[in-house]
């Protein structure tokens, strides 16, 4: 868009104007892209020329009514340049620089140096769970299945699982909340799951249309410190978004050292 005394710049083809502003038609590149059909072309060309002049006639008529802090004005739009371009580059350099591979001591590390930070907010079991509906078929051997160290019994209680269960959870060495696992249970409703945790390594329960069971091999209790392997996968994010953060720095700083250093810009006092 181009506003300027003169009016209308013969040298481009304007497609709409409001006032002494133009809108040209090298200012519409992008917006039809070569994947937009044909029939969509047209619509989308209008619906931006009219959006256009909508928001110039509400400039305009503001700045009749408003006094309007031009400087301001002028350091927002450098702020929103900023964040279009400067993060779009950002990220292509993130792309290109960024490793994201962690090592178990680097988390480990991390999970050290920042333990307090890692404190239960809701109490984590390793266990079995399973959910069966009433009438299913050998619902006698389910328990034996469960507290059996075969792996045969393992593979029988996983297929039994994937043939007969609405939800389980087998035991692996993985720790989940017990809110999540117990969700659409009885369990659910326990009304001090903190003493439950401590009383019962194994429970069964029922209700109108379901059996469940509950085995646990290991529990942690809220406002406690959460295992290393809880919040091993959360640590990665966090480093990585370090790595990220600092990548963005390096890039900057290494524009501006750049910069003064072939005197690209000065500041005049």
């Amino acid at each position: 868009m181009k506003k300027d005394q003169a009016g209308e710049d013969a040298t481009r083809k304007a497609v709409a104007r409001v006032n002494d502003t133009y809108l040209y038609l090298d200012e519409l590149e992008g917006i039809v892209t070569a994947n937009t059909p044909k029939e969509d072309s047209a619509g989308r060309m209008t619906a931006y020329v009219n959006s256009w002049i909508r928001k110039q006639l509400l400039i305009n008529e503001a700045l009749k009514r408003i006094d309007i802090n031009e400087a301001e004005v002028e350091r927002k739009i450098l702020d929103y340049r900023y964040s279009l371009i400067g993060y779009q580059f950002q990220k292509l350099y993130i792309q290109q620089n960024l490793t994201d591979s962690v090592s178990d001591q680097e988390i480990e590390t991390y999970y050290t140096q920042n333990i307090d930070n890692f404190i239960l907010k809701q109490n984590i079991i390793k266990g079995t769970f399973i959910k069966v509906p009433q009438g299913a078929p050998r619902v006698n051997r389910v328990k034996d299945l469960i507290f059996s160290n075969k792996q045969k019994d393992r593979d029988d209680l996983r297929s039994y699982c994937l043939s007969f269960s609405s939800a389980y959870h087998l035991s692996d060495s993985s720790w989940i909340e017990f809110d999540k696992l117990v969700v659409n249970s009885p369990l659910a409703e326990i009304p001090n799951k903190i003493q439950f945790l401590k009383s019962y390594p194994y429970y069964e329960t029922s209700d109108a249309g379901f059996l469940y069971y509950l085995k646990i091999d290991a529990y942690k209790i809220s406002d406690n410190v959460s295992p290393l392997e809880f919040v091993k996968e959360d640590i990665k994010n966090i480093i990585i978004n370090k790595r990220k953060v600092e990548l963005a720095r390096k890039l900057e700083e290494e524009v501006y050292e750049n910069a003064a250093e072939s005197k690209d810009f000065e500041i005049f006092n």
